[in-house]
């Protein structure tokens, strides 16, 4: 399966989709065409017989920093036909299991996406953080909805309106992750247990992940049309621009002058 993107890599091996982030010098940072690339590969995964399991992992130590800030400032990043959402939707709706691998920084979609994954493992390395607020943005990708769920209201509270980092051993108490594992080790837990499941009744596999998703399903699509529709403003309030000025001049942002 070849990816349509340099910086989003694939490998088809024992009906196993790897799919790995792969820009390094800019910690993995997510533009349109990226998006694009892993929607793609999702779509065409699903209707191939000859996929079972699917893993996401980020090349060179790093899962994801999350979006690049320049497609931020283009001001589409989560309208409904942009490349964003069709990976969004795409993911959220992949019939078949979704394993992550995920070492060093997990940031703002690189955490919500796990949120997504059928399970997870986090490396000793990893760090995860939800920055929104701090971006004067608001939660994307149904977390809003989905994080409560796991972590109860207080946490999900903190998690999303302070934006704090957290570790992988947190990751696993909030039930975002599987398992810690050491940071030399988690992309060979991740194939371990993709081949694990691969090895199973395809069918079985399909129907079980459908039932467990089930109650939430239409619930979380909703949730996340409307917390895109709110995104999509927030990349052109006042707030934005100042998060990311200060960003690009590397000072803290200043929101005193809000109301």
């Amino acid at each position: 399966m070849q990816s349509p993107c340099a910086e989003i890599q694939a490998q088809v091996r024992d009906r196993i989709l790897e799919i790995t982030i792969n820009r390094p010098e800019r910690k993995n940072a997510l533009t349109m065409a990226m998006y694009s690339a892993m929607a793609e590969l999702l779509n065409t995964a699903a209707a191939n017989s000859e996929v079972r399991v699917v893993i996401i992992s980020g090349a060179e130590g790093v899962f994801t920093s999350g979006n690049d800030l320049m497609d931020f400032l283009g001001g589409s990043a989560s309208a409904a036909d942009s490349p964003v959402f069709q990976f969004m939707v795409a993911l959220y709706s992949f019939p078949k299991p979704v394993v992550a691998a995920v070492n060093g920084p997990a940031v703002g979609i690189g955490t919500t996406m796990l949120l997504h994954c059928d399970m997870a493992f986090a490396g000793s390395d990893a760090m995860f953080q939800m920055p929104f607020v701090n971006l004067g943005l608001c939660p994307e990708y149904a977390s809003s909805f989905f994080l409560p769920r796991l972590a109860g209201h207080a946490k999900a509270s903190e998690l999303l309106l302070l934006g704090k980092k957290f570790g992988a051993d947190e990751a696993v108490t909030l039930g975002i992750c599987n398992a810690a594992v050491p940071a030399d080790e988690t992309l060979a837990r991740a194939r371990e247990t993709a081949a694990e499941l691969a090895a199973k009744a395809p069918e079985a596999v399909r129907l079980s992940k459908q039932l467990l998703r089930a109650g939430g399903y239409e619930r979380g699509l909703a949730v996340m049309k409307e917390e895109g529709s709110h995104f999509q403003s927030r990349l052109t309030s006042e707030e934005f621009k100042e998060a990311a000025t200060a960003f690009m001049e590397k000072r803290p942002a200043d929101f005193s002058k809000f109301d």
